[in-house]
C-alpha cells in the first residue's frame, strides 16, 4: 500500500513533530482579579505547560476587539486587547515561552474584521474613499446567502447607502480580497508579528476569503453543501494563499495551520501539498459534523463508529506523503470531547484517556484544547442569560420565535453550544476553580470543578493529566507514531477502533473500545509485544477490552516511562 512508504519519502520537519496546545486566553487564567484571563496569567502557567510536554501554544485572538464574537471580530490587528494586557506583556510571554522551548502561534482572522475597524469606518464613509474597496458592497442584495450565526448575510448600511457582506455577524464585515491594497495590508501585518518572533498562525476560516464574483444563490438547504459550494474554495483562493506564502509566511521558519471549513478529502491537497507552497497543514470538520443533521449546529443525530473511523482512514489516504493535517477532537467552537465522543459520566476517566490515546497516536499534528488534559466536561446552563456565545443567543431567540419551549432549546444549547469549551480552566477546588479572585468570572465555572481540577489531577497517580504526560513522552520517543503508516483493522466494527502505526523503525498496535461494554477484540497479539500504555489501573484479560479501554502495544524497542 502507498501509505506504507510514507516514512521513507515524507519530509521530516518540526511542525509535524510538534503537539499544539490551544489556549483560549479569556478562560485560561486571570492574573489580576478582574474575572478575565490574560497574558500574564498565561505566563504564570508556562511551567505547567512545559511540564505537560506540549510544544506549540496557539492563542485564540488576543487583538483589540469589541468582543461581540469573543475576539474573532478584530478592530486593530496590531494592538493587544486591553483586557488581556499590553504589547509588553505579549513580548514577555513570547520570550518566556521561547526560553522554555515552547513556540507560540497566533490566530489570523482575515476573512472579516470588526465593523469598528478603521478600515470599515473609512470604507462606509463614501464610495470614493481610499478604503472603499476593502469590503464587499452591493447596491442591491445579490443572493440568498445566510450567515453562519443565523439571518441574512447582507446588511444595509445607512451611511454608505449600500449592502455589505458578512458571513458571520453583521458586526463582522467580510474583507474584499479582490482588492490588492487590502491583501498587501494583511501580508504586512503578518510580517509585523513574524518579525516580533512568533512561530506561525492558525488561519481562521481561511477557505472563505475568495468569493465567486457572480454571487450565485445558495445551492442547497443543507448548510454544509452551501459552505462547500458557495462560501469556500473560491476561484482565486489558491492564488491568494500562494501569494501569502511568497509575501509573508514562506520567508520565515513557521507553522501555518488552516481552519479548513468547506474542504474535503477530494480537494485538501490543493491546500497542503508541500510542492504548492500554500499551507503547512489544515484541519477539517468532517468528523465534527458527523452527528449533526444538514450541517445545522444545534440539530444532533446519532452516528456509527464505522463512519467515524472511515473519515480518518480516507483523510490519511488523501494526504499521502505530501500533505499533512492537524488532528483535533474539540476546540473553542465545539463541545468538550469527553462529553461528545466519550462518556462524561461513569466512564469519564477511562474515555478521556481513550480519546487522548487516539489523538496522540494518529498520523498528524495533534492539538490539545485547554482543560482536555484533565477531562473537563460540558457545562449545564439553566437559562440563556448564563450563555455568552452570540451563536447560542441567536439560536435561542430564533427558536423561541418559532414556538419552541425554552427548556428544549437550552437542552440543545447545552449539548452543542460553544460555551461548553469556554468555561474557565479548573485549576483547583478553591473558589471559582482557582481561575480568578474576582467576585465572579466572565463566564460561569462548571460546578464540577471541586472534583475535576489540575491540583487534584497532579496529586493522583492515575489521573488523566498524568496519562497525557506519558502519552506525550511516548510520542516524542518514537517517530513511528508521527511519520509511520496508518493501517486500520476491523474497519466495520461498531465498538472497536483498532489500528497499527508502523515503519522501518517501529511497529505499534492501538486498541480502543468506544463502548461501555466488554468486547472481545480477536486480535492476534504477539508474545513479543509489550503493553506500554493502558487506561485502567491494571491490565485485564488479553483478548477482551473493558468499557472504554485503550491499549497500546509496542512490537519494537522497549520504552521506559517515568511513573
Amino acid at each position: 500500500m502507498a501509505n506504507q512508504i510514507y516514512s521513507i519519502i515524507m519530509k521530516k520537519i518540526w511542525w509535524k513533530e510538534a503537539v499544539i496546545y490551544q489556549i483560549y486566553p479569556r478562560s485560561f487564567y486571570d492574573s489580576n482579579g478582574d474575572g478575565i484571563g490574560d497574558l500574564q496569567g498565561i505566563i504564570q502557567k508556562l511551567d505547567y505547560l512545559s511540564d505537560l510536554g506540549v510544544d506549540v501554544l496557539w492563542l485564540s485572538p488576543i487583538f483589540a476587539s469589541p468582543n461581540l464574537d469573543n475576539g474573532y471580530d478584530i478592530s486593530d490587528y496590531r494592538m493587544i486587547m486591553p483586557e488581556f494586557g499590553t504589547m509588553a506583556d505579549f513580548e514577555e510571554l513570547l520570550a518566556q515561552a521561547h526560553h522554555r522551548g515552547l513556540k507560540v502561534i497566533l490566530d489570523l482572522v482575515v476573512n472579516h474584521s470588526s465593523d469598528q475597524h478603521q478600515w470599515f469606518q473609512e470604507s462606509r464613509a463614501a464610495s470614493d474613499n481610499p478604503y472603499s474597496d476593502y469590503y464587499i458592497w452591493k447596491d442591491e442584495i445579490p443572493n440568498d446567502w445566510q450567515s453562519f450565526f443565523g439571518g441574512p448575510a447582507w446588511t444595509y448600511d445607512d451611511q454608505r447607502q449600500a449592502y455589505y457582506l458578512h458571513l458571520f455577524t453583521s458586526h463582522q464585515p467580510d474583507l474584499n480580497w479582490e482588492h490588492p491594497a487590502l491583501r498587501a495590508e494583511i501580508y504586512d501585518m503578518m510580517n509585523f508579528w513574524y518579525d516580533k518572533g512568533i512561530d506561525g498562525f492558525r488561519m481562521d476560516v481561511i477557505p472563505l476569503i475568495s468569493k465567486d464574483q457572480s454571487y450565485p444563490d445558495a445551492v442547497s438547504d443543507n448548510f454544509d453543501q452551501v459552505i462547500f459550494h458557495n462560501y469556500a474554495n473560491g476561484p482565486r483562493l489558491h492564488e491568494y494563499l500562494q501569494e501569502m506564502h511568497q509575501q509573508s509566511s514562506g520567508r520565515y521558519d513557521v507553522m501555518t495551520v488552516g481552519e479548513c471549513i468547506g474542504v474535503t478529502d477530494q480537494n485538501c491537497m490543493m491546500y497542503v501539498d508541500e510542492r504548492r507552497k500554500e499551507l503547512n497543514m489544515l484541519y477539517h470538520f468532517e468528523h465534527m459534523s458527523l452527528d449533526t443533521e444538514n450541517g445545522e449546529k444545534y440539530s444532533r443525530t446519532s452516528y456509527h463508529l464505522s463512519d467515524f473511523k472511515r473519515i480518518f482512514q480516507k483523510w490519511d489516504e488523501a494526504l499521502g506523503a505530501q500533505g499533512w493535517y492537524n488532528v483535533f477532537l474539540d476546540n473553542h467552537d465545539f463541545p468538550r470531547m469527553v462529553s461528545r465522543f466519550g462518556d462524561g459520566g461513569a466512564y469519564r476517566l477511562q474515555s478521556a484517556k481513550l480519546l487522548a490515546t487516539m489523538l496522540l497516536t494518529l498520523r498528524g499534528t495533534p492539538c490539545i484544547y485547554q482543560g482536555s488534559e484533565i477531562g473537563m466536561t460540558n457545562v449545564s446552563l439553566s437559562q440563556i442569560e448564563e450563555a455568552d456565545d452570540i451563536w447560542a443567543h441567536n439560536y435561542y431567540h430564533e427558536q423561541l420565535a418559532k414556538g419552541d419551549a425554552p427548556a428544549g432549546i437550552m437542552a440543545r444549547i447545552n449539548a452543542c453550544g460553544r460555551d461548553n469549551a469556554r468555561t474557565p480552566v479548573q485549576w483547583s477546588a478553591e473558589h471559582h476553580a482557582g481561575f480568578t479572585t474576582a467576585s465572579a468570572p466572565w463566564l460561569k465555572v462548571n460546578p464540577n470543578y471541586t472534583e475535576i481540577n489540575v491540583a487534584q489531577a497532579e496529586a493522583d497517580e492515575q489521573s488523566i493529566l498524568l496519562f497525557y504526560k506519558r502519552l506525550l513522552a511516548l510520542r516524542k520517543a518514537y517517530p513511528t507514531l508521527i511519520y509511520g503508516a496508518f493501517t486500520q483493522r476491523m474497519p466495520e466494527h461498531e465498538s472497536l477502533f483498532i489500528y497499527e502505526r508502523h515503519d522501518d523503525a517501529g511497529h505499534f498496535l492501538v486498541l480502543l473500545n468506544f463502548s461501555a461494554d466488554e468486547v472481545e477484540h480477536v486480535q492476534d497479539i504477539s508474545v513479543e509485544a509489550e503493553l506500554i500504555m493502558h487506561n485502567y489501573d491494571s491490565p485485564g484479560a488479553a483478548s477482551f477490552l473493558r468499557a472504554w479501554e485503550a491499549r497500546v502495544y509496542n512490537y519494537s524497542v522497549k520504552f521506559e516511562i517515568k511513573q
